[in-house]
């Protein structure tokens, strides 16, 4: 039933009129379509007429394997990434993506960005990243049996630096702004195949947003058909527009009418998307203010971002760090610890305080463990406790 990849070739999201071959991938943009100013992603096309409709009889367990006809080729062996609950919560369903084997959605992306290195022969793998992408990059190529470089800036929290070279990767604090020079010089001089940006707006890999389209086909089959909206904290937009993509895919092929709203959640310090969606532009580069949500906060925003809030009739949200805390301590209060960027989809559902007919999924997207200040606070000890101070706080 599952098969093997049905992927065809690699096409422009700003022309999808301009094909390339499936291999080598595009990790630098559209080469045809692509401007000074503007870099256009690429995404996967897949012979779907030869899609075996018993596909979404499955149950949506883990390991992306499962759904290999709508992947591009899995040359890199599996953690156990996919499969994550949904708990209902407040009314809506949260899909807690922390439950991947390095505590992060990035798991599935990392999946399918290191199959691309293993099936390209390249002799590792780089990526420039501050937190949850540079450790599951580390994890996967270690699996995969290629060293991993990580190029990370000197404020990323230190439990996540820690949590790279776990794996043996090779990482290197550098100053931000010398992470994607350096990254794209290790491509050029080593071969190291990457699996983040390089380009001006974001494209990033064109194969990573296809490991996300599979939250879309689990949210299928773990509410019986789609929801009605999908909130999803937004940095580069990949796993935004991933999880569009797979709905799209669900409509193509027949099982599904209706589509969901997009709704794209990012940090009120930044927002790039926020800024292209209100002023049509196709990307936008904005200025960035301080904010504790690192996971999301960036300056540059890519077109995917666009496409997914665009063509499915959503919205781009803004959230505070203070709506990000209060979100994060409720999630936390139904025993689900996110860190703050992995609570904007719950952070920007409440700030749009719309109903909607039909399910409410907000992703959340990483585990507590990874945020700033995690592990370095000190607690009192009692050296006299008595059962008054083991009374439940108010």
């Amino acid at each position: 039933m599952n098969g093997p990849s049905l992927a065809l070739r690699q096409r422009s999201l700003g022309d999808p009129s301009a094909e390339f071959p499936l291999f080598p991938p595009l990790t630098r943009g559209c080469p045809r379509t692509s401007t000074d100013e503007i870099a256009y992603p690429l995404e996967i096309t897949y012979d779907y007429a030869r899609v075996d409709p018993r596909l979404f009889e499955q149950e949506p367990g883990t390991d992306l394997a499962r759904w290999s006809p709508l992947l591009p080729p899995l040359e890199a062996p599996t953690l156990g990434e996919g499969g994550t609950p949904l708990v209902e919560f407040d009314g809506i369903y949260v899909k807690d993506e922390s439950r991947n084997p390095t505590w992060s959605h990035k798991d599935r992306l990392n999946r399918v960005t290191v199959s691309a290195a293993v099936a390209s022969g390249a002799p590792g793998v780089v990526v420039a990243s501050s937190g949850n992408h540079g450790a599951s990059a580390a994890a996967y190529a270690a699996r995969a049996g290629l060293p991993a470089i990580v190029l990370t800036s000197a404020d990323s929290p230190p439990a996540v630096q820690a949590f790279a070279r776990a794996y043996g990767a090779k990482v290197v604090s550098v100053p931000a702004e010398a992470r994607w020079p350096l990254l794209r010089e290790v491509v050029d001089r080593l071969g190291y195949h990457p699996v983040s940006n390089q380009t001006v707006t974001h494209t990033g890999h064109p194969f990573g947003p296809e490991g996300y389209k599979t939250i879309a086909y689990e949210l299928f089959l773990q509410l019986g058909g789609v929801p009605a909206a999908v909130f999803t904290p937004t940095g580069y937009a990949e796993l935004l527009y991933g999880m569009w993509k797979g709905f799209v895919e669900l409509r193509l092929l027949g099982l599904t009418e209706a589509v969901p709203r997009m709704f794209s959640c990012e940090t009120a310090a930044g927002g790039p998307h926020a800024r292209a969606l209100a002023t049509g532009a196709p990307a936008a580069i904005v200025e960035l203010a301080a904010s504790d949500a690192y996971g999301i906060a960036g300056q540059v925003g890519g077109h995917r971002g666009v496409v997914a809030v665009r063509d499915s009739g959503g919205e781009a949200l803004l959230v505070t760090d203070e709506e990000l805390r209060a979100a994060q301590r409720d999630l936390a209060r139904q025993g689900l610890w996110q860190e703050l960027s992995g609570a904007a989809g719950l952070a920007g559902h409440r700030k749009l305080r719309r109903d909607f007919d039909g399910p409410v999924v907000c992703v959340a997207t990483s585990s507590g463990f990874k945020d700033v200040g995690v592990g370095v606070e000190r607690f009192p000890v009692l050296e006299n406790p008595t059962l008054d101070d083991l009374a439940p706080d108010a």
